[in-house]
């Protein structure tokens, strides 16, 4: 079966990431034909450099944060976010990294589970400011009634840091029976890598985000901030699940998805149809009917090896 040639480029992401081992560049590859070219015909842009702006061909626009598209820049967009239009997908951050089965508990799992856990709570940040600043007082207030171990660079308490790689975190959170993962905000939709992380160490995660989670998730599987009239409520039942085995027992028996089965989120179908939809699409691009030679010169100028765009039609 001859598969459909794609002339694809990824644009403004991190220095370090590898086009060939793209998330979606890989998925993409179970039906399409994709040849990464610095002369594409379709380009997935992130939010870095802006040198997505060189170009006039069809964008979607990706971001693991919580920015709404603009659609008078992309054509397309996956986000974490609801949007309530055909040109965007719903692709929660946490799909990136998440392998499904991972998260399935066998039978009797949970009987191995507690003789794991020999420490209480952990935590790692990056940063303590005003941003994250629930995040942290939260933890100031749990580390107050029984110590946190906390190993990230900010408000280090262990005398090491860890790195921010999958494997080495999942190392150190698997002695743990709770895990303090926090969002950066609450916004419907975004659900990034930190409640799974703890959910694949098997710690019971203390979730602060996504006020929608549960349609994901089973709430039974975890502490949720949203459930509590306050953050003292919170405590007292970390508290409480800490001293009751029978009630931590409880927890580890649940399934960590709701219904025990992966959310629609985590079908790679939904994302080649979503870029099916694109690849066949004739609508003119967006960037095609802007003029852009000289408002991005000076892009040209600090990335001389990029093409040149092409002049609005």
């Amino acid at each position: 079966m001859n598969r459909k040639k794609i002339n694809f480029d990824l644009c403004d992401f991190c220095a370090r990431y590898d086009k060939q081992e793209n998330f979606f560049v890989k998925i993409l590859r179970e039906r399409f034909d994709i040849q990464l070219t610095t002369s594409p015909d379709y380009m997935l842009y992130c939010f870095g450099t802006q040198v997505h702006r060189l170009y006039a061909c069809t964008k979607i626009y990706f971001t693991p944060e919580v920015d709404l598209p603009d659609f008078d820049e992309c054509d397309y967009s996956i986000s974490s976010r609801y949007v309530d239009d055909p040109r965007h997908l719903r692709v929660p951050y946490y799909v990136l990294s998440l392998k499904p089965e991972s998260l399935v508990k066998q039978p009797g799992e949970w009987e191995q589970i507690p003789r794991q856990k020999t420490k209480f709570c952990c935590f790692m940040t990056t940063y303590a400011n005003r941003k994250t600043r629930l995040r942290t007082d939260f933890f100031k207030k749990l580390n107050r009634r029984k110590k946190v171990d906390s190993a990230g660079r900010a408000l280090n308490n262990v005398g090491f840091t860890v790195p921010f790689l999958p494997q080495a975190k999942h190392e150190f959170l698997q002695p743990y029976k709770f895990y303090l993962a926090f969002e950066n905000q609450s916004c419907p939709g975004y659900v990034t890598e930190k409640l799974v992380d703890g959910m694949r160490a098997r710690c019971i995660p203390i979730y602060y985000g996504c006020p929608r989670v549960a349609e994901e998730f089973n709430p039974k599987s975890f502490l949720n901030h949203h459930d509590f009239p306050s953050e003292e409520a919170l405590i007292d039942r970390i508290m409480e699940i800490d001293r009751n085995d029978d009630l931590y027992l409880q927890y580890l028996k649940e399934p960590f998805f709701a219904g025990d089965k992966p959310p629609a989120a985590c079908d790679p179908k939904r994302i080649l149809d979503f870029f099916e939809g694109i690849f066949s699409s004739t609508a003119h691009p967006v960037a095609a009917r802007k003029c852009l030679l000289g408002r991005w010169m000076l892009v040209k100028r600090n990335f001389p090896h990029l093409p040149l765009p092409q002049p609005s039609i």
